[in-house]
């Protein structure tokens, strides 16, 4: 049976973390916690802790992880902080990871974002994922309409890759990129990541 988007977005990040050897990692926008119980349930994961403004989804998160039959502890932590302030405690992560999270950020604020990410926390990986807009069309999304009530922006891959390419010269890493989901033969796929490397770790 065919993996939904959601699913593939999963498994494709967790495999890209496994790959960098990243045991150590941050969910910064983690909502009510899906890639962080798929975190959860990989013995290769040692330390993962999700941050959330939001209380209703941490909360959510929190009951997710226990029916599932994880306990928060050393090696899971939720914890109610911005991933805008730049904050000692999240510093030495093997990496971080923003999934379906940037799009929900007001485009004058992700500026913040990146200091506080890839200046302050400078884990050795990044990955971010977000919407292709290209593909809205065929999804059937209106061209006046965002995918999302919630989405600030929709990025085609060339503005994602323009300025993710900008974020990792100003902070001393290299980015790749690769398309989630089916691929249009013009389109793209209708999800896109960024894996960013620090290139002194």
């Amino acid at each position: 049976m065919p993996t939904s988007l959601h699913q593939d977005r999963l498994n494709i990040v967790v495999e890209a973390l496994r790959a960098r050897g990243a045991r150590r990692v941050l969910d910064l926008g983690c909502g009510t916690g899906p890639l962080l119980l798929a975190l959860a349930e990989d013995d290769f994961f040692e330390q993962i802790v999700g941050l959330d403004i939001s209380p209703k989804a941490l909360e959510q998160c929190a009951r997710d992880l226990q029916n599932a039959g994880f306990t928060q502890g050393r090696r899971i932590q939720l914890l109610k902080e911005s991933f805008a302030e730049t904050n000692p405690r999240f510093t030495g992560f093997d990496a971080a990871v923003l999934l379906e999270t940037i799009e929900h950020i007001s485009p004058d604020r992700l500026s913040k974002v990146e200091r506080a990410v890839f200046g302050g926390f400078r884990p050795a990986t990044v990955l971010i994922t977000t919407p292709n807009q290209e593909c809205n069309e065929i999804l059937g999304v209106p061209t006046h309409r965002p995918r999302h009530p919630g989405h600030a922006f929709e990025w085609s891959r060339a503005k994602f890759q323009t300025w993710a390419q900008g974020v990792a010269t100003r902070n001393g890493y290299q980015a790749t990129f690769a398309g989630l989901g089916p691929a249009h033969p013009a389109l793209g796929s209708p999800s896109q990541m960024g894996l960013f490397s620090r290139t002194d770790a």
